[in-house]
């Protein structure tokens, strides 16, 4: 919802910030009953939740606050109270073979820049692994595990937060983007467009290539071409230019000599030409 004419974009700030009403998302979305979605207030982490079992495909948990929240590599993660869009899905995908299932946060990736574009009006691009950058600037992270034999993907979206609300001095928000910010539609474009994606992956068994989605990766992802350092787990680092991302989701690098390695694993800070 954005401001018009003669109205108060604070007011529109409060209006999005009231809790999020689970059946008002559901009947957003364009297939009924395609997830489970339920809604608390407060918790430690949604992905948490879900982690600990006996929740059945398509479970979708939402929340206004992470008191425990998580980022990639244990970093802690968190957004004022209702300010973001906080949301967990648990998926059972028999049809793909756990060594393919490193995919999902991409596939996740995808649809939320999809329904950025769509629904809140702004343009996107994935930096590699799974973040989601307006700008340069970092809006939405995602961050997967397996538990129970599922695959538990969980993503935060910045929405309405202002300048002194965020986390860090290279986020932004859809509200700073000059994006809508009803996270209600967003959370059902988000959903709809991943339940499209998910049946092209599962159809061809998880193959990404068959379903096409690493081309619609490399199209969406800012990293391929860029400039960038890899910090390395292990403490070291990489310059190069990212030149692709292979079948297996790794990150491939080319350096000064052109010479070519796969990372499977790293932090990565796009650099400008001149660096």
């Amino acid at each position: 919802m954005t401001a018009g004419a003669g109205t108060d974009p604070d007011d529109d700030v409060l209006r999005s910030r009231r809790p999020i009403d689970p059946s008002a998302v559901a009947a957003l979305l364009a297939a009924a009953g395609s997830w489970r979605i339920s809604h608390v207030l407060r918790t430690g982490s949604t992905n948490a939740d879900l982690a600990a079992g006996g929740h059945p495909h398509g479970t979708v948990l939402t929340t206004e606050e992470q008191l425990a929240g998580r980022g990639r590599s244990g970093r802690d993660w968190s957004c004022p109270f209702g300010a973001g869009l906080m949301f967990s899905i648990l998926l059972r995908l028999p049809q793909v073979p756990a060594e393919r299932r490193g995919w999902t946060g991409a596939v996740l990736g995808l649809a939320i820049v999809s329904a950025m574009r769509r629904v809140g009006g702004v343009r996107a691009d994935l930096k590699w692994p799974n973040d989601v950058l307006i700008d340069g600037r970092k809006c939405a992270g995602i961050l997967g595990e397996v538990a129970d034999g599922a695959v538990v993907i969980g993503a935060g979206i910045n929405v309405s937060l202002r300048p002194g609300e965020l986390p860090r001095a290279d986020a932004t928000s859809l509200l700073l983007a000059g994006g809508a910010v009803d996270r209600e539609r967003l959370l059902a474009a988000v959903l709809d467009e991943f339940g499209l994606l998910l049946d092209r992956w599962t159809a061809a068994a998880g193959d990404v290539d068959a379903s096409g989605l690493r081309a619609d990766y490399r199209a969406a992802c800012g990293t391929i071409g860029a400039r960038v350092r890899l910090q390395l787990p292990g403490g070291g680092q990489v310059v190069g230019q990212a030149m692709d991302v292979a079948v297996d989701g790794s990150l491939v690098i080319a350096d000064a000599f052109g010479v070519r390695s796969s990372y499977s694993a790293a932090d990565v800070v796009h650099l400008r030409p001149d660096r």
